[in-house]
């Protein structure tokens, strides 16, 4: 398979023709084993030195450089893995391009064309004579667990800044909300339906905790805000309870998610969930509820002013874009990075609202604007003698 050094473009459908489904996600998905060996081969014919390392069994991570290693560093970040396909109405693999310049496909959005754009990108910035160095960090599990950021990490990997090329429609976002799970099981007794006078209903309980996590929502979240992000935000995901109609339920279980912003910790979403239920159980001295932590994953935020944001600013202004700066909604590896001491900011082709859906798209002309702007950052980032890089070079 052939791809035309820094053609964006076209290997955003050569990854999107690649089934990548997690498995961990997709019983029997085929991984991103494949997926790695194809993009190895593109950027090794591209000029990269470029390594595959197993985040999990014959689950790589491909990290790509180019460039001169130990000065100035900036990552290029992003993940292959997709998410399932069921209800999909196109085709998930065809990566066709329709009549309005559309590239659908199954990780179109999210994030094979961002994958693309930053390799391109980079490509483009490897036939100058550069001070610095690019690290190409295509990774697996984003949809999961994040296994490959998280492995390439522990690996040692660091730059001195990175790009997340999640698709932002070409927004610079420094800031997204982290999130809390949290379970809550309720105990009740177990009687038969008709003996009220010993049965305890587990599920009654948890109603009332439930009431209370709505007035949460509605009272005091709306008090706490970030600038780019808004409030943060608390909903019931899951509920299960009761073994029969006429048996009082014994135990209860809510299962919470908490959106964060930066400021909010996991130990304190935890510690107001419980202060919660000690508000239900003032009220309702027989309330007994357990709460536990299942997963939480921090929030990320890089200052507006941070050296890689003006730098992006710049970039964007250069090539003839309006600079937009928001924050995202969703969570994304961004956190991992900026946790380990590396500022990252997300940026990339594509629409977040179209990730997941059962018609994913991204246009062709973001794809080359997002090139276009990543090959100028790296150029100004690593220090190119050339001053000139343009996405037709």
């Amino acid at each position: 398979m052939r791809v035309e050094c820094g053609d964006g473009v076209a290997l955003t459908r050569e990854l999107v023709r690649i089934d990548s489904r997690n498995p961990s996600l997709v019983p029997g998905g085929p991984g991103e084993g494949e997926i790695a060996r194809v993009l190895r081969d593109v950027l090794v014919s591209w000029g990269f030195d470029v390594e595959l390392r197993d985040a999990a069994p014959g689950r790589p991570n491909v990290v790509a450089r180019v460039g001169t290693p130990g000065s100035r560093t900036l990552m290029f970040n992003g993940h292959v893995d997709v998410v399932g396909v069921e209800e999909m109405t196109h085709s998930p693999w065809a990566s066709e391009i329709d009549r309005d310049g559309r590239i659908y496909g199954r990780g179109s959005s999210d994030m094979k064309a961002g994958v693309a754009s930053m390799c391109a990108a980079a490509a483009r910035v490897a036939s100058t004579t550069m001070r610095g160095e690019i690290i190409v960090a295509a990774v697996v599990d984003e949809e999961y667990a994040s296994a490959g950021t998280r492995a390439l990490l522990a690996d040692g990997v660091r730059a001195d800044a990175a790009i997340v090329a999640e698709p932002t429609g070409l927004a610079i976002m420094p800031a997204h909300r982290g999130f809390v799970w949290i379970d809550v099981t309720t105990h009740g007794r177990a009687a038969h339906g008709s003996r009220w006078d010993i049965g305890v209903d587990a599920i009654c309980h948890a109603g009332l905790v439930l009431a209370e996590l709505d007035r949460m929502d509605r009272e005091e979240l709306p008090r706490r805000s970030h600038p780019l992000l808004g409030r943060p935000s608390v909903h019931a995901s899951l509920i299960e309870g009761g073994s029969g109609m006429s048996t009082y339920p014994e135990r209860c279980t809510v299962r919470i998610e908490r959106r964060t912003i930066p400021g909010e910790t996991p130990e304190q979403v935890c510690s107001e969930i419980g202060t919660l239920c000690d508000r239900v159980r003032s009220t309702h001295p027989e309330l007994r509820a357990d709460v536990s932590m299942v997963l939480a994953q921090k929030p990320s935020d890089v200052a507006a002013d941070a050296p890689i944001v003006v730098r992006l600013g710049d970039a964007m202004r250069e090539e003839g874009l309006d600079v937009r700066i928001e924050g995202m909604s969703a969570w994304t590896d961004a956190a991992l990075l900026n946790d380990a001491g590396i500022p990252a900011v997300c940026f990339g082709p594509g629409n977040m609202a179209l990730a997941h859906a059962n018609e994913e798209w991204v246009v062709v002309d973001e794809i080359e604007r997002a090139t276009r702007v990543l090959a100028r950052l790296a150029t100004q980032w690593c220090g190119s003698d050339s001053a000139d890089v343009h996405a037709g070079s």
